[in-house]
């Protein structure tokens, strides 16, 4: 909001681009304007440093083994975090944020 106020003219433009981006549009387009969007603190469909990182780590040598066992290792880490998140007091479900 403070940057929309003391900058319409750099902000206008930015939110407009992030408008524009439909399906169709080329996936590196997309990412390098969802990036510049949210950098400037525009809400989008899709987080581009969530999807650098996930391209960075996402390596061609992986065997379907592996990569079943770190999903398995995922699964184990959501059910040994769930009850300890649900009896922590300071953990509660907000509504408005949807977690």
């Amino acid at each position: 909001q403070v940057f929309s106020q003391h900058c319409p003219f750099l902000m206008g433009p930015i939110e407009c681009l992030a408008d524009v981006v439909t399906p169709d549009t080329d996936i590196q387009v997309t990412l390098s304007i969802f990036e510049l969007a949210s950098a400037a603190g525009v809400p989008c469909e899709v987080d581009p440093a969530l999807v650098t990182a996930l391209a960075g780590h996402r390596t061609g040598g992986c065997s379907p083994e592996e990569d079943y066992k770190v999903s398995c290792l995922l699964l184990v880490f959501v059910a040994v975090s769930l009850p300890l998140l649900a009896a922590d007091p300071a953990s509660l479900y907000n509504p408005e944020l949807d977690g």
